[in-house]
C-alpha cells in the first residue's frame, strides 16, 4: 500500500506542476490481476481498485494499516466500472454489474473480489474511510440508485448524479459515494465551485476515452490549478481546495467523501467571479 502524504494551502501556493500532480494525483489505479492501495493523510482515507483476472483477488490489511483485518476498524464502498464479477463478504456473494454499488461495513473479515470472464474483466474502485460504528453489507445497481438531474444544455454541464451511499440510501458511517455522469455535448461539472471544510472528497474519472483529458481545477478560490486527468486515475481534494472538471468530451467520474457530516449540501459556493 502506498502512502501520500497532504500539504496545506501555504505550500501549495509554491508547488510546481509535477509537485502538484505527485501530491494530489492517484495514477496507479486499475492493474490488472493486482489489488492497488493508497493510503491518504486527508481524513485517513484509503482508495484503490481491484482487478481480478485469473484468480480471486482478496483484499488485506498489510503491515502498514496496523490491523488484524482491512475492515477491522474501516468502512468501505466499492464501485465497478468494469465488466461483470462477484464480491464475497464474509462468505455472501453479491453479484456486481457495470456501475452496481456495494458498502462493506465495519467488522467484515474476509473480502475477495472475482471477475465473471477474465477477458472483460470487473474493475472495482475502492474507497475506505475509518468507521466507529458498523452497518450492514448492502448492494445496489444502478437502478437502485437516488438519480438527480442538474444542469442546462446552455452552460454545458447537464449530468446526472447518482446517490448510492448517503444518508437516504445506503446507510454508512461517514462515508459517502455515488457517481455523475455528463450527457454527451456537456464538459462540465459542479461550476460554480465549491469547497468542503467539514469534510474531503475523491474524484475518480473514468469512460474518458484514450485521446480526450479532463482538466481537474483544484486550490483556494484565488490560487486554482489544474490537472490534467486521464482516464481512471483519482485525485484527492483536501478541505480548502475547490473541485471542479472540464473534459474535452463528456466523461463520468465517482465521488465519495469522508468527514464530519453526511449532508451532500453541505458545500461553501464560491462565486465565478471570484475565482482566481
Amino acid at each position: 500500500m502506498n502512502v501520500k502524504y497532504t500539504i496545506g494551502k501555504n505550500e501549495y501556493r509554491h508547488m510546481s506542476t509535477q509537485q502538484v500532480r505527485d501530491t494530489f494525483l492517484i495514477d496507479t489505479l486499475f492493474k490488472s490481476g493486482e489489488i492497488a492501495l493508497t493510503y491518504c493523510e486527508v481524513e485517513r482515507g484509503i482508495l484503490g481498485s481491484a482487478v481480478p483476472t485469473n484468480k480471486d483477488l482478496t483484499l488485506e490489511a498489510g503491515a502498514k494499516l496496523a490491523a488484524e483485518y482491512f475492515c477491522q476498524r474501516r468502512e468501505l464502498g466499492v464501485l465497478n466500472i468494469g465488466g461483470a464479477g462477484v464480491i464475497s463478504v464474509d462468505g455472501s456473494d453479491y453479484s456486481m454489474a457495470k456501475l452496481d454499488c456495494l458498502y462493506i461495513g465495519r467488522g467484515a473479515k474476509n473480502i475477495r473480489f472475482s471477475s465473471t470472464c477474465k477477458t472483460t474483466p470487473a474493475k472495482y474502485y475502492l474507497l475506505s474511510y475509518p468507521a466507529h460504528a458498523s452497518y450492514p453489507t448492502t448492494h445496489a445497481s444502478q437502478q437502485d440508485a437516488t438519480p438527480i438531474e442538474l444542469g442546462a444544455q446552455e452552460d454545458a454541464n447537464q449530468r446526472t448524479i447518482f446517490q448510492y451511499i448517503h444518508p437516504n440510501g445506503i446507510q454508512s458511517c461517514q462515508l459517502v459515494m455515488g457517481y455523475t455522469k455528463l450527457k454527451s455535448g456537456s464538459v462540465w461539472n459542479t461550476m460554480p465551485a465549491h469547497t468542503h471544510e467539514r469534510r474531503t472528497e475523491v474524484y475518480m474519472y473514468f469512460d474518458i476515452a484514450p485521446e480526450n483529458v479532463v482538466f481537474h481545477f483544484m486550490g483556494p478560490q484565488d490560487e486554482t490549478r489544474h490537472i490534467a486527468v486521464h482516464n481512471q486515475q483519482a485525485v484527492v481534494s483536501p478541505m480548502w481546495s475547490i473541485h471542479s472538471g472540464c473534459g474535452t468530451q463528456a466523461y463520468s467520474f465517482c465521488w465519495g467523501m469522508g468527514g464530519e457530516n453526511q449532508r451532500f449540501d453541505d458545500m461553501d459556493h464560491i462565486e465565478k467571479t471570484s475565482l482566481r
